[in-house]
């Protein structure tokens, strides 16, 4: 099955699609997760971040599953790091600098190697404080809902909506990961 065809089985309740899944999806998302969690916490946000999966799945619509796997378990890593009191680790992503000391990996070349293909990406987006770029630092790196983003830049929900998914299509091309051309498309 691919994987349009096992978010829909695990919409209707199918746990064995949700099993297909993980083993899918989780070894490149733990990968990703080492880059912005201590690698005792990995485990347990991509429990959290596939129970979401299980509890959203009716709510994946006309988007790419890795892409939005990936958003649920940035938010998923987001919130373990502020309950847990940790937001010192979340990375400042936008600005390239990252806590100093910070243990986020087992190992610093993986580090390294993350941070550079996510700067590259954010490329993408336009130089710092473009629209598109801003949008997103707002939205995935401050984790604002579109409501707040739309009353902080002063344009409507929808050019928010609008620019995200532009932004999220953008990043997507940029690692790799399908979704448009590095163009937007164009």
């Amino acid at each position: 099955m691919d994987d349009d065809e096992l978010i829909a089985a695990v919409a209707r309740g199918d746990d064995t699609a949700l099993r297909q899944l993980f083993l899918r999806h989780a070894p490149w998302l733990a990968a990703r997760l080492r880059a912005v969690l201590p690698a005792a916490d990995v485990e347990d946000v991509l429990q959290e971040t596939f129970l979401a999966v299980w509890r959203g799945a009716a709510g994946c619509r006309g988007e790419a599953v890795g892409g939005w796997i990936w958003g649920i378990g940035r938010r998923q890593a987001a919130l373990w790091l502020r309950r847990r009191g940790r937001v010192e680790l979340l990375p400042l992503i936008d600005g390239g600098a990252w806590t100093e000391g910070e243990e986020l990996s087992a190992d610093p070349a993986d580090l390294v190697a993350a941070r550079s293909e996510l700067a590259d990406a954010l490329g993408a987006l336009g130089p710092a404080g473009s629209p598109q770029r801003e949008t997103w630092r707002l939205m995935y790196v401050e984790d604002r809902t579109v409501a707040e983003v739309a009353e902080l830049t002063g344009v409507p929900a929808g050019t928010v909506k609008s620019r995200a998914h532009h932004a999220r299509r953008l990043l997507r091309a940029a690692l790799g990961l399908g979704g448009a051309t590095a163009d937007g498309g164009r």
